[in-house]
């Protein structure tokens, strides 16, 4: 598999919803949902919980202080498992553990081609174990079972492979110099990296974090988010199997302030990774200044630009903009989440925007043809409620959704607003929630001023069929990444990652490798040198 795309999802044909059910308005807004999965018991899922301790030195063991704290089931709000909450003192143990294993292991000093294996070896039983992994991802997170199995567990194998075949590729130069001299420069692993993931796509982040790390020689110290902490637990110990030395790959759940600023904080980390919101990314990176500066990659928050030109096929624009909007229940940072519309086709667009939002199968994860499932946890299904909310106050037009959905979990329909303004808290802020916001625009300078008036520079999607006007608006967007006739299109290559307060840094791809290395310059003098 070259490559593992999650825009193919968009291809899909999934059936219709249901809709004898009953039928409600909010203002203007008509939606229309079948109620009989919002009355059904949660599906069981085909897998049960094996590791909720934490991973120090290669054993799972408890918390220092013995606490745990429940994770739970956002299709009900019900405990899956309680889990090892981890702390300072346990930040304390996995980074001895990871700076025993790289100062003294034989991780860094072991060939690069025996890293590679043991790295392809993983991939392998990730894929052997793929459906048990997907089920506890879709558990503990609330995305679609279809998109765990299908998707997101084949690109973390694939992921894997790909920073295994760069282990072996690692080197420096040599240097031609102004004199009698041999120089070259070394590119080694930096240390021990601290890493914090994120709870909308866990195992992915743990994919672009991990993968370049250790393919460069380094151990690792990972958080996982308090929300979704048992799947990174589940394939970490498939990596023991896989034969990764103990203390190489170290793995502590628990909450931000205690053990995600231990590890920000700590003298012995010698490089930190983040994903997560802006605000929290801040703290991140004052962290690391004021305890040893260390060097720090940051994926951030997001509010890109989807931009429909006036030359489009709007019932393609329609689709595409639609998944790159309510992909992962819109909990994704450089989801689609302001659609600027032309003038000319900004009716159309916005009427068949809601059809198709009215269509959108919401219900249990695990049950076959959803595509939306519950929203992660209370404050963020009320954080959306919230900006509906908003939307509804500051004058904006509800086309459909506009509240929650079912009686149980966290589930909220699809939402469309139309005649959005810049100025709306919707256009504004980071959602992260299955809302979509369409705006209108008369011409590619207005655009391109609107679309990069924003703090964020993450991704922008563009629909066209013109090659200049995409050349133009590709060139003129300030983000990291930008879509063309597509969106949310992945590949193990391509790099990731945000300009402005999106970000700093890039993952995936050949650029990932630069964040786990440090250049060390080797200057030796030659005594009657043949040649210089």
């Amino acid at each position: 598999m070259a490559a593992r795309r999650i825009s193919s999802l968009v291809s899909r044909s999934l059936p219709p919803l249901s809709r004898d059910g009953k039928q409600s308005c909010l203002g203007r807004g008509i939606y229309r949902y079948g109620t009989t999965a919002a009355h059904e018991e949660p599906i069981k899922p085909p897998v049960t919980v094996e590791y909720d301790k934490l991973l120090i030195n290669g054993q799972f063991v408890d918390a220092a202080s013995g606490k745990t704290f429940p994770t739970l089931d956002p299709r009900s709000g019900e405990v899956i498992a309680h889990v090892a909450e981890g702390d300072t003192e346990d930040i304390n143990r996995a980074v001895a553990a990871a700076r025993k294993a790289f100062d003294e292991g034989p991780w860094p000093k072991m060939t690069a081609y025996e890293r590679c294996r043991i790295m392809l070896r993983f991939a392998d039983l990730v894929e052997k174990h793929n459906d048990e992994i997907a089920a506890l991802e879709t558990w503990d997170n609330g995305k679609v079972y279809e998109q765990s199995a299908h998707i997101e567990i084949p690109m973390l194998a694939r992921l894997f492979r790909y920073y295994a075949g760069w282990a072996d590729k690692i080197h420096g130069l040599t240097i031609r110099a102004d004199g009698p001299y041999h120089v070259q420069s070394l590119h080694e692993p930096i240390g021990v990296a601290g890493q914090i993931i994120p709870w909308n796509f866990p195992l992915l982040m743990f994919a672009w974090k991990v993968g370049p790390a250790l393919a460069c020689g380094n151990t690792v110290v990972l958080k996982t988010a308090e929300q979704t902490p048992l799947s990174a637990l589940l394939v970490s110990k498939l990596f023991l199997e896989a034969g990764l030395p103990d203390g190489v790959l170290n793995v502590v759940s628990g909450f931000g302030p205690s053990a995600g600023a231990a590890l920000c904080s700590h003298m012995d980390v010698d490089k930190l990774a983040f994903t997560g919101s802006t605000a929290t990314g801040k703290i991140v990176l004052e962290l690391a200044a004021k305890s040893n500066l260390k060097p720090v990659t940051l994926e951030l928050g997001g509010k890109s630009p989807f931009i429909v030109c006036e030359d489009a096929d709007v019932d393609k624009a329609v689709e595409v903009a639609h998944f790159a909007l309510f992909f992962n229940q819109g909990q994704c940072c450089c989801a689609g989440s302001r659609t600027f519309v032309h003038e000319k086709v900004y009716d159309e667009f916005v009427a068949k925007a809601k059809e198709r939002a009215m269509k959108r199968n919401v219900g249990d994860p695990f049950k076959t043809g959803m595509e939306q499932g519950p929203q992660i946890d209370a404050e963020q299904f009320n954080k959306i409620l919230k900006y509906i909310k908003y939307g509804k106050e500051c004058g904006a037009t509800l086309e459909t959704g506009g509240d929650s959905f079912g009686t149980k979990g966290y589930y909220i329909q699809p939402t469309v607003f139309s005649n959005v303004q810049d100025d709306m808290p919707i256009a504004k802020d980071e959602i992260f929630g299955p809302v979509q916001s369409v705006l209108k625009f008369k011409d590619n300078a207005e655009v391109i001023r609107r679309a990069n008036n924003s703090p964020y520079g993450l991704a922008a999607g563009i629909f066209t069929q013109d090659l200049d006007t995409a050349n133009t608006l590709t060139r003129a967007l300030r983000v990291g990444t930008v879509w063309v006739n597509c969106f949310d299109t992945f590949d193990a290559a391509i790099p990731f990652g945000g300009y402005k307060m999106s970000g700093i840094g890039r993952e995936k791809g050949e650029y990932s490798l630069k964040n786990y290395l440090q250049v060390k310059a080797v200057v030796t003098s030659l005594k009657n040198p043949a040649w210089l």
